[in-house]
């Protein structure tokens, strides 16, 4: 169940990559991505990734998104900054959409309240999507192409919000899809498969619970981890379930916290999409 036993602060990020049918991932706390042969570190926090082909990621930075050569290593300068005259936040959750955009959350080095936000790039463009966001959180895709969704964690309410279809541009007002006040439950990242089931890791609950379109609950898996943080699908036919971890707060032996951890034969993941430029 453990894919990879080097301890994160905080594991984030987790990308198949479908060219390369290999898995990278971020420990955003010591400025580092992973994957399982070798690690990058970087003069900056970085957190989330897409892929643009077959040796490049667009990764994002706590001042922007760059373009990242792999066989290189090279981390270039800035296709476009975002909050880079902001000393207090840093980049978070993030995901291509079917359209090759990039949607990437903010949030504050400490948590501050409303100090993040969630953002699109795409075809040279960036556009603000929601504001006042303290730790942004779950973005994902539905198969269909209709919907976006995220959270500000500290909400416990995840959003849904529809495309256009031809721009991929919302073009609706987020409303409410999931809410876990009642569990008191911290919807983290978030991935959605081919199926249209909802799968997000729950911070401090050791858990990874998938979501029918509807809302119900349909399925749980745990972790020996307190702080799962976000989930991907991979493997040879995309069924495996990827998990990232942290050991933020907890003190003494760590066990596996901090881990990654890989749950075969979950369900058909949906391909990440390229991002285009």
């Amino acid at each position: 169940m453990i894919f990879d036993d080097r301890v994160c602060g905080l594991g984030e990020g987790p990308l198949w990559h479908p060219l390369r049918r290999e898995l990278f991932w971020f420990d955003i706390n010591a400025n580092t991505l992973h994957t399982k042969a070798q690690s990058w570190t970087f003069d900056k926090s970085v957190s989330a990734a897409g892929w643009l082909d077959a040796d490049r990621l667009l990764i994002a930075s706590q001042i922007g998104l760059h373009v990242f050569d792999i066989n290189e290593g090279s981390l270039a300068a800035p296709l476009v900054a975002i909050e880079a005259d902001n000393g207090i936040t840093r980049s978070n959750d993030g995901r291509t959409d079917p359209w090759g955009g990039f949607w990437i959350g903010t949030m504050g080095f400490d948590a501050e309240p409303d100090a993040g936000a969630i953002y699109r790039f795409h075809k040279g463009e960036l556009r603000t999507i929601a504001s006042d966001i303290t730790v942004a959180n779950s973005i994902c895709f539905t198969p269909d192409r209709k919907h976006a969704h995220y959270t500000d964690t500290m909400t416990q309410q995840v959003m849904r919000v529809a495309l256009d279809p031809i721009t991929g541009w919302p073009c609706e007002d987020a409303q409410v899809w999931l809410d876990l006040t009642g569990e008191n439950l911290n919807p983290d990242g978030a991935v959605i498969d081919a199926n249209g089931t909802f799968w997000v890791a729950l911070w401090g609950a050791s858990r990874v619970n998938g979501y029918a379109q509807d809302g119900r609950l349909i399925a749980s898996h745990s972790f020996d981890a307190r702080h799962t943080s976000c989930p991907a699908f991979g493997g040879d036919d995309l069924s495996d379930l990827y998990v990232t971890s942290a050991t933020q707060g907890i003190r003494g032996d760590l066990g596996n916290n901090g881990k990654t951890f890989c749950v075969p034969n979950v369900s058909k993941g949906q391909q990440e999409h390229q991002v285009i430029l």
